[in-house]
């Protein structure tokens, strides 16, 4: 389960356990954009998504002499800024989709306005249904599939079995797929 760290991640985290910020900025940016789309993915909530990685790349800067270079460095981000969203959003069970429109689809100028209100429609509605999964669940899936990492990856970042996560992937696509399929039944019937 121990994964090859790339030469120059290794020698810019021993820089930046000397104390060398710079060095834990390069690290930070280097994984910043991927932990902050998959905390987003998981709360939906844009600010609390940011409040999550921000606290989550300064308690990795505090905790960094005791970081063990065993995986890369963006899977202990990700392993922090995942508990972090998640005691965030346990603290906040009440707390609605944010309503900010999907960066993607702003930036996509050649979409009339019709295809690009469906395209968020249809945003939303795979976000709430993400949202509806049980968290243990839905941390294993957007891992997977907005963090784009492997079953030996999930398991190191959330300190579970490899099976358990193959176990709880499988569970949370077929729940998924339950909720998008009503879902849509429901948008036919009311545009039909």
């Amino acid at each position: 389960m121990t994964e090859q760290i790339p030469e120059i991640e290794e020698g810019l985290l021993i820089q930046a356990r000397e104390g060398d910020r710079n060095a834990y900025g390069e690290l930070v940016s280097r994984c910043y954009a991927d932990v902050i789309r998959v905390t987003y993915r998981l709360c939906g909530d844009e600010q609390l998504a940011q409040d999550a990685v921000q606290e989550a790349f300064i308690r990795a800067w505090v905790k960094l002499p005791e970081f063990q270079s065993k995986a890369p460095f963006s899977h202990w981000v990700y392993r922090i800024a995942v508990n972090l969203a998640l005691d965030a959003l346990r603290r906040k069970p009440q707390q609605s989709l944010d309503e900010t429109p999907d960066a993607s689809l702003l930036s996509d100028k050649t979409a009339d306005p019709e295809t690009a209100y469906l395209q968020k429609e249809q945003a939303d509605m795979v976000q709430e249904a993400v949202s509806a999964l049980p968290e243990a669940a839905r941390s294993v899936l957007v891992l997977r599939e907005y963090g784009d990492l492997s079953y030996d990856e999930i398991s190191s970042v959330l300190d579970i079995p490899v099976g358990t996560v193959m176990s709880r992937l499988n569970y949370a696509r077929n729940r998924l797929r339950e909720i998008l399929r009503k879902d849509r039944f429901e948008m036919e019937r009311e545009y039909a």
